[in-house]
């Protein structure tokens, strides 16, 4: 198996979180310094607010969503100056505030995200402040703060793209990589249950890919919009493109397990070669992780994935039942995503995993019914 030493939780925390720390302290320096120095606000203390708000939940996220925090931060700080200055405050207008900005942010078609921060930021003007002061000037810090926190992230500060794509994939690659290793010893101890928990591994790890995918997204917009990781767009091609046929993978080897759950229940012969063929495909996306983690060729990667569809190869000639042939058909479909994923054409990776297969001492009929 595939071994990797780790970092302790405690020191991968703090060294994720060191960026963001930095975009934080600059912004809402930044903002302060805007609003104070530049504008002559006395105390515009929901300027540096609203940057910090705007960093911190924006984290992973697509810059769409942080624009609908700072407007959320923005609406809602407007609406509790406008009622506050207009019938004072207390209970009923702290409950007025917060309804009116939750069906205005409703309105506008905000997501959760818009909604909670305009809500959320009405109650901090109910309760933090009085009645006293000019009109509208804690809106105006508000989108000043805002402002400069997407300038902090997309151009003097911007996250490492690929720090944030691969600190998606690690999850969700280990999660795949797991789960058929889990696979693996259920199918060489002909133990349904222990193949059974794989499956449901497998399927719990949509989440994570699922993240990884936002990730992706996020991580091209920053590279879009942030001049100064621009150099990154090169290694991110690997994860951009990648990624879905990872998904395809995913999927197909589900069905692989459903389908070998069954064999074991109909007591169907599972040669030797099937467990093994199993475990070389979980090296494979463990060696994937390394490779795309280094930024190399995945060439370890693609020698190993087309070593576990040989493995599956001979299983025909040690004799397999229906579902049996039907595992091998989708080791070889999960192979073909893999090989995808690590940047082989279709054709080509259909080639590959053909020749890899053989069809020597295979029953008649087999290749048009495991045909991709």
């Amino acid at each position: 198996m595939i071994g990797k030493k780790r970092v302790p939780v405690f020191l991968a925390r703090g060294r994720a979180g060191l960026m963001l720390a930095m975009q934080a302290g600059l912004a809402a320096g930044l903002a302060w310094y805007v609003a104070h120095d530049l504008s002559g606000r006395p105390i515009p203390f929901f300027a540096p607010i609203a940057a910090v708000i705007a960093l911190g939940s924006s984290v992973g996220q697509r810059l769409r969503r942080t624009a609908e925090l700072v407007i959320g931060v923005a609406v809602g700080i407007g609406l509790g100056d406008g009622i506050i200055l207009l019938i004072g405050n207390g209970p009923v207008q702290i409950g007025l505030i917060v309804l009116l900005a939750v069906l205005l942010a409703t309105a506008v078609g905000g997501g959760a995200a818009l909604i909670v921060q305009s809500a959320s930021s009405a109650v901090l003007v109910a309760t933090l402040t009085s009645s006293n002061g000019q009109p509208w000037t804690r809106f105006l810090d508000a989108l000043v703060g805002g402002a400069v926190a997407l300038v902090v992230m997309t151009v003097l500060l911007p996250l490492n793209p690929l720090t944030v794509v691969r600190r998606a994939a690690d999850p969700a690659l280990r999660a795949f990589t797991d789960g058929l290793h889990d696979a693996a010893r259920g199918l060489a101890a002909a133990d349904p249950d222990v193949l059974q928990g794989a499956l449901e591994r497998l399927r719990a790890a949509e989440g994570p890919f699922a993240a990884f995918q936002s990730a992706i997204e996020a991580a091209g917009e920053n590279v879009a919009f942030a001049p100064a990781r621009w150099r990154a767009r090169g290694a991110l091609a690997q994860y951009v493109e990648g990624a879905p046929q990872l998904t395809y993978s995913l999927r197909n080897v589900r069905v692989l397990l459903r389908r070998a759950h069954t064999a074991l229940n109909d007591q169907e012969p599972v040669p030797a070669v099937l467990p093994v063929s199993v475990r070389h495909l979980g090296d494979a996306v463990e060696l994937l992780r390394q490779e795309w983690d280094r930024g190399v060729e995945p060439v370890a990667a693609r020698e190993r994935a087309l070593r576990a569809v040989a493995e599956s190869g001979h299983a025909y000639q040690e004799g397999v039942g229906y579902s049996g042939g039907v595992v091998v058909a989708q080791i070889r479909t999960a192979v073909a995503d893999l090989l995808r994923a690590t940047g082989v054409e279709y054709a080509e990776a259909t080639r590959q995993v053909r020749v890899a297969i053989g069809w020597r001492g295979r029953p008649h009929g087999a290749r048009r019914r495991t045909g991709r």
